[in-house]
């Protein structure tokens, strides 16, 4: 057999895609098992990173070696983004923003989310039109089949921009979950004598267990306290790449308190509070959404289950009855 024999069998196809969420699940019920803590490896490379800043910093400085701060990508991926200009083609003035919140920082992130936006479409338009038109026609017109290859056309064109979606609401879910925590140790720690670098990197350290995110935010923010000319630039980066109305709040109490030299604790104690009742209320949402999302699927799973559990033996029954009943029956 063939390979176009074989996907042209729907059979075959419907085996493949069960073996593939086979695998899937496997992998996801394994991944736990099989991740690494690379809890340290990631905060050692946030140090080694602030020190590097340090160290061009002073040399720019001294003017010894000049030097920049800012990373430069001159790959592949940049040179045909500056050949095409797909920078100023397909210019989105918040994909550095949206790129931070997915943990991709520098110009380098930018580049290839540009590059893919600009292939992606082409390439899935080209492998939905090799299967609509040379694997499997399904008998269908040939505008049918030009309306499928634009659908898979325009997937494409917002695939990478979901993608980075995806891995930014997980990011920011696994920051939220831990952050309230992260707050009561700050304050703890500041109301101890610690300085404010200390302290944050200090629960970076204690709650990278929980959330590696956050604890590399916080080490990232350490960092840019260190280097960038204002303090307020490093707090409000914070807030721009978790982008959270909670962590906004903090952040613009901890700004007013570096501002004024307002105390810090107790603006912390307070935002503390506030970010469990809103992780609450996000809780209450949840739950109060619950009942409608599960109606379908107890329509679709449940009813039919139960129809065959409850009229299944009394069907039978009456079948049974019948056959003794019917002289041709037992004939």
């Amino acid at each position: 057999m063939s390979l176009i024999d074989f996907l042209e069998d729907p059979v075959n196809i419907l085996s493949i895609g069960v073996g593939a969420l086979s695998f899937a699940t496997l992998v996801t019920l394994a991944a736990p098992l099989l991740k690494r803590d690379t809890l340290e490896v990631r905060l050692k490379s946030v140090a080694n990173r602030r020190e590097e800043l340090r160290r061009r910093s002073r040399q720019a400085m001294n003017k010894e070696q000049p030097s920049s701060l800012r990373q430069t990508d001159g790959g592949l991926y940049k040179k045909v983004v500056d050949r095409l200009q797909l920078s100023r083609l397909l210019e989105d003035p918040k994909v550095v923003d949206r790129l931070a919140e997915a943990g991709f920082r520098g110009p380098k992130p930018v580049t290839t989310f540009y590059f893919f936006r600009f292939v992606s479409p082409f390439l899935m338009a080209a492998l939905v039109g090799f299967y609509v038109f040379f694997v499997k026609n399904f008998g269908l017109a040939m505008n049918i089949r030009l309306c499928i290859m634009f659908a898979g056309f325009m997937l494409g064109f917002y695939a990478p921009n979901l993608y980075i979606s995806n891995l930014a609401t997980k990011r920011r879910q696994s920051i939220v979950a831990v952050f309230p925590d992260a707050l009561d140790l700050l304050l703890i720690c500041v109301e101890a004598g610690m300085s404010i670098e200390a302290s944050l990197q200090k629960v970076s350290q204690e709650v990278g267990s929980s959330s590696i995110e956050l604890a590399e935010e916080l080490s990232l923010l350490v960092a840019e306290l260190s280097y960038l000319p204002e303090r307020r630039q490093a707090y409000e980066g914070l807030g721009r790449r978790v982008n959270y109305p909670g962590v906004r709040s903090v952040v613009m109490a901890m700004i007013q308190a570096e501002r004024y030299g307002t105390p810090l604790g107790g603006a912390l104690r307070m935002m503390s509070k506030e970010n469990r009742d809103l992780r609450m209320a996000v809780a209450e949402k949840k739950a109060a959404a619950l009942p409608a999302k599960l109606t379908v699927p107890m329509i679709v799973f449940f009813l039919p289950v139960l129809f065959v559990v409850i009229l299944g033996p009394a069907i039978i029954h009456v079948s049974d009855t019948l056959k003794q009943n019917n002289p041709y029956a037992q004939h």
